[in-house]
């Protein structure tokens, strides 16, 4: 930082060490003028001259009410142009006190609005030159009494201007805080947004293929002694689905990388498309699913897809979780108008745990993919036994629709 910046930080901290400042400046200025004078018939000379004892004590008060000028502008304008008006009268040869209320009415214009600065500038303008004009020993066409007129109005204009600066510094300040604002808002959502989008997919992966390995674990202890190779067969899934499970966690956890990081998961999400292998999973694990896919898989937007993969992978490790023995599942994936709906139906007496009952998170994971998208979940026991699990999701989700220009097909 500059001398010249620390000084200027130093009299904003000390506003009345600024206003001493000028106040010494402003006296200064006005002793010097009254001391010297212009004459002389052919050009300019200077010469000296001696101001009244009067003018002298004038401009001394003059100058100590600007000291006050930044707490009490209308008082120190209506101090100072008082003292000018009674030099302008008394005064001969007359003292440039009127340089006083120029700097007050540079200051009210400055510290308040325009029509402020319209009702007090004019009266003060009028009431200090006519004084100059009519009470003074020069004639009123004077160049000193025109000099009255122009530097008030000089003042008025000047404190004017620096109102209006200051107000579209500030403005423009003020808009881009509030755009800083709105910019560090918008990234903690997405980064809220990206961590609960990452925790569901942690969550259905480590639920639907723990599920199974917990279900293929049992069988093969279970069978172990009596039927060997049934128990090898039951272990064999078991390793599949860890494998299953390492692949998806390697997958979701690299979303956290660099895009730039070699390291980063290059293969695609889960979609429709892997619907069938794994209702294979569950087939495997004991759970009979039968799956009716009439949805034109590659017509999805891949958050669709997978927003419906991940429901129906949930749903289906809920029954294995909670629809008991002997249970059987029936999933259906079809195209309603500009929507998926996905069914996730069960015939066991176990049904599945609400949010909030068993404290787990699966239902309540499923509803926030839904919603994400602008869709809807309902679930709830059947007729007759079992549970449903039923989610409309549009094509269209918000972000795309948001972002299709006017005028442009839907």
């Amino acid at each position: 930082m500059s001398t010249l910046d620390r000084a200027r930080c130093s009299l904003k901290a000390h506003p009345w060490a600024l206003d001493a400042a000028v106040a010494a400046g402003v006296l200064v200025c006005m002793i010097a003028g009254s001391f010297v004078t212009p004459r002389g018939n052919n050009g300019v000379t200077w010469g000296v001259r001696t101001p009244a004892a009067l003018s002298l004590v004038l401009m001394l008060l003059a100058a100590a009410a600007l000291v006050f000028r930044s707490r009490a502008p209308m008082a120190v304008l209506a101090v100072t142009g008082t003292f000018s008006v009674v030099e302008c009268v008394t005064g001969d040869p007359r003292a440039p006190v009127a340089m006083a209320a120029v700097v007050a009415l540079y200051t009210v214009a400055s510290t308040t609005d325009r029509t402020t600065t319209l009702r007090i500038g004019l009266p003060t303008m009028t009431v200090l030159t006519a004084a100059a004009m009519l009470g003074g020993p020069l004639p009123w066409y004077g160049q000193e009494n025109l000099g009255v007129l122009a530097w008030t109005g000089i003042g008025a204009t000047a404190g004017d201007a620096v109102r209006s600066r200051r107000a579209v510094v500030q403005a423009i300040r003020e808009r881009a805080e509030r755009a800083e604002r709105t910019r560090e808002e918008e990234a903690r959502r997405r980064v809220a947004e990206e961590r609960l989008r990452i925790a569901r997919d942690l969550h259905d992966v480590v639920a639907h293929h723990i599920a199974l390995v917990n279900v293929q674990a049992g069988v093969a202890a279970h069978v172990m002694d009596k039927r060997p190779d049934q128990a090898k067969e039951a272990l064999a899934h078991v390793r599949e689905a860890s494998r299953s499970a390492l692949d998806e966690l390697r997958a979701t956890v690299g979303l956290l990388r660099q895009s730039g990081d070699p390291e980063a998961p290059t293969e695609p999400a889960p979609g429709l498309g892997r619907l069938e292998d794994l209702a294979g999973t569950f087939r495997s694990a004991g759970l009979p699913v039968e799956v009716a896919l009439a949805a034109q898989e590659s017509d999805l937007p891949a958050a669709v897809d997978l927003a419906a993969y991940r429901i129906v992978q949930e749903a289906l490790t809920n029954v294995q979780k909670h629809a008991g023995p002997g249970a059987k599942a029936e999933v259906s994936v079809v195209r309603v108008g500009p929507d998926i709906e996905v069914t996730v139906l069960d015939d066991g007496p176990g049904g599945q745990s609400a949010p909030g009952t068993g404290g787990g998170h699966g239902l309540l994971g499923m509803r926030e993919r839904a919603s994400a998208l602008g869709g809807t979940l309902t679930t709830g026991p059947r007729y007759g036994g079992g549970f449903r699990v039923h989610a409309i999701l549009p094509v269209k989700t918000r972000t795309e629709t948001r972002t299709t220009a006017p005028g442009e097909p839907a």
